[in-house]
């Protein structure tokens, strides 16, 4: 296990317990029924997902995310049709509330308008940056009052969806730099935007060119090799990774074809149906997003990446527990990322050893 997964506690120094011997049962006790008690009172409280969508305008950001869900999540809106371009990158949340089959998920989706479409994109990832470590800090300060909420507010990025232009060609700069500092603060999945405009071919070949880029430059981006808990994890993240980036494409309008309603995108030649694997791979990234991973990317986020800045935060407060339920937490300096905004203070911002540009350590 990575030691960034697991940071090591008081009791690693203490003396090994006893050896926990299986006991043979004699009869049915119905230890099973947890289960279905974690069930229920899982429902009661619903879950919370957080995602950030990254990308030049044009994208078709806003469509993947109603695509995804199945839902008007977001209201796209198309250049030129009288918007004018931001001027700065600006963020922007919404929050609702989706049920499926009695199961509530509240869903938080972070847009970020305006991000690479100036001609000076010196340091634009400055904002998301310091959305994502202004969360780690609204949770951080909530966990250390002595009197804690029962439910404290989750609204730390999950994941960050990173939109790749269909360039064809490899990644540019500006994504090679955005990467590297995105990748050490949260969990990133990269993808091919609009990839009906390649073909199979040239496809296959830019997510080649791109998987040689992301080694090269050390991005690690999710899953990644050193979170594979067992053999199963590890199959399955191997296959994923081998897609990654997956090429997508996003459409909310649904067509006839062969007597069947599908979501797709209707052009001159025909439609392109979002969820057949023969078109594009938005199965795959729905599936990683949310039927198989999207528990494993809130613990990641937790256990590793929110960690890391609880560990950096304390650590540069000097003033270490004094017993339990005692943490002395000196205020963020005004260096510390802060939210996009009109008061948001100039200057890079400060993260953590994780996210420095020279660290050569690996995941």
């Amino acid at each position: 296990m990575d030691p960034l997964r697991q940071s090591p506690s008081p009791s690693s120094s203490r003396a090994s317990s006893p050896r926990t011997l299986p006991c043979e049962m004699l009869g049915y006790v119905g230890i099973e029924a947890v289960l279905d008690q974690l069930k229920i009172k899982a429902m009661k409280m619903g879950f919370e997902f957080n995602i950030m969508v990254v990308g030049q305008s044009g994208l078709g950001k806003s469509t993947m995310v109603n695509t995804l869900f199945k839902s008007k999540m977001w209201k796209s809106t198309m250049p030129g049709l009288g918007v004018p371009t931001p001027q700065t990158l600006q963020l922007q949340s919404v929050t609702h509330v989706i049920e499926e089959s009695g199961v509530k998920l509240k869903l938080t989706v972070t847009d970020t308008p305006g991000f690479g479409d100036q001609i000076n994109n010196d340091k634009c990832w400055d904002p998301i940056l310091g959305y994502i470590n202004e969360q780690y800090e609204q949770y951080l300060q909530e966990e250390i009052l002595i009197t804690r909420q029962r439910h404290i507010p989750d609204t730390r990025v999950h994941c960050c969806v990173y939109f790749v232009p269909p360039t064809g060609h490899c990644l540019r700069p500006l994504d090679i730099e955005f990467l590297q500092r995105l990748c050490r603060t949260v969990n990133v999945v990269p993808v091919i935007a609009r990839a009906d405009s390649l073909t199979i071919e040239e496809r296959e070949a830019f997510r080649h060119r791109i998987q040689e880029n992301l080694k090269t430059h050390g991005i690690e981006v999710y899953p990644q090799k050193c979170f594979d808990e067992d053999i199963n994890d590890k199959i399955l993240n191997s296959k994923i990774r081998e897609r990654i980036p997956f090429a997508v494409v996003g459409a909310d309008r649904e067509h006839i074809v062969n007597g069947r309603c599908v979501l797709g995108r209707k052009t001159k030649w025909g439609i392109i149906e979002v969820e057949n694997m023969a078109h594009c791979e938005f199965p795959l990234l729905r599936d990683l997003l949310i039927r198989s991973h999207l528990q494993d990317l809130k613990d990641i986020t937790h256990n590793v990446h929110y960690e890391n800045y609880r560990i950096f935060r304390l650590n540069e407060s000097h003033v270490l527990p004094r017993g339990p339920g005692w943490v002395n937490l000196a205020p963020a300096p005004a260096s510390v990322p802060a939210p996009a905004g009109p008061q948001a203070t100039p200057g890079p911002p400060k993260v953590g050893w994780w996210a420095k540009d020279n660290s050569d350590e690996e995941c």
